[in-house]
């Protein structure tokens, strides 16, 4: 029997249709090989000419600016959604409102090597992609035109990834998004309701019941949610209350690679390295401590297509059940043995 499940932050309603349960097997195959572009990849080490210069940088000792000899690299996007130059000043057409396009575009390249993802580096060097992460968010902060940062990652073309190299990229925005407007107001009910931050109450369910946990540690847990949109979605989520990742601690980040290591290899050992988009949930810079909110990663597979239904009337639907989902990821071994993109 199909369910509807309501999620508890934004009222959204999904559907898990249990009738088409679906197993991780089912997935396996439908992806192929991604098509190398490691030739023409200007992200690779040697071709820093090819990129802007970097903002951001974890190098050795004694190599020079925009050369070889980095490990994390952070430079602007060539071809920008937003640019940095212009002003915030907004312009009236009767009921149309237009401002420039400003804000920020960069990317922060993971890794020297092409032929690997994120999954697949050590810990001690997803922490210094995390590093590279809060440093940007820290120094946009500064600009007083960004009202939020957007960090997020496209794995695999059907995820959006235009390049194989390994990357992530973050938007500063002049205003805030839609979507965070929307759980910070559902956030700010519940603190009214109940008195409590609705992801901290969310967490300690979940611990407490253990069946969509998915893994743990003194700092993270990483859970499939009660209403998950899509199969296998999964939550990476601080223990401690922050509102903003910017406020993430050293003790954290080390554990915050961790725990992200192990989920996205246990999603690639799996379902066989699957396309995935993962977003970085947090407040805006004009509310960095809302004590109604929770910054958290959000990791969704792009396992099954978005048609009319879901388009018309916003609702997913899920054939795979969280629980069902946490128990396979679970059970699986992360192990490193599992195949990068391109041959």
């Amino acid at each position: 029997m199909p369910e509807l499940r309501k999620d508890p932050i934004t009222r959204r309603w999904v559907i898990i249709a249990t009738e088409r349960a679906a197993r991780p097997t089912d997935f396996l195959g439908q992806f192929g090989q991604e098509p190398t572009d490691r030739d023409r990849c200007p992200f690779c080490e040697g071709r820093e000419a090819q990129t802007p210069p970097e903002i951001f940088v974890l190098r050795r000792e004694g190599t020079s600016p925009n050369s070889p000899g980095w490990w994390v690299r952070v430079v602007a996007n060539k071809y920008p959604a937003l640019r940095i130059e212009g002003d915030t000043a907004r312009t009236r057409e009767g009921m149309f409102t237009r401002m420039d396009g400003v804000g920020a575009h960069e990317v922060i390249i993971e890794t020297p090597t092409h032929d690997t993802h994120l999954a697949l580096l050590p810990e001690e060097h997803i922490a210094d992609v995390i590093r590279a992460y809060q440093e940007r968010y820290l120094d946009l902060d500064r600009d007083e035109r960004f009202e939020y940062l957007l960090l997020f990652r496209n794995h695999g073309r059907a995820a959006g990834a235009s390049l194989s190299h390994p990357h992530s990229q973050l938007i500063a925005l002049p205003m805030v998004p839609k979507r965070t407007s929307e759980e910070m107001e559902a956030a700010q009910r519940y603190l009214e309701r109940q008195g409590t931050c609705v992801y901290c109450d969310l967490l300690r369910q979940e611990l407490a019941a253990g069946k969509r946990v998915v893994h743990e540690n003194a700092h993270f847990a990483a859970v499939t949610p009660f209403a998950a949109r899509f199969p296998f979605e999964t939550w990476v989520v601080p223990k401690e209350h922050q509102a903003s990742f910017g406020a993430i601690s050293p003790p954290q980040v080390p554990a915050m690679a961790a725990a992200l290591k192990t989920v996205l290899l246990k999603l690639a050992v799996l379902l066989g390295n699957p396309p995935y988009n993962y977003i970085v949930h947090t407040a805006p810079y004009t509310a960095p401590q809302a004590p109604a909110y929770h910054w958290h990663l959000e990791i969704m597979p792009q396992l099954v297509r978005t048609a009319g239904f879901e388009w018309g009337s916003g609702f997913h639907i899920n054939p795979v059940a969280p629980e069902d989902a946490a128990r396979f990821l679970r059970e699986v071994e992360a192990r490193p043995e599992v195949p990068a993109p391109g041959p």
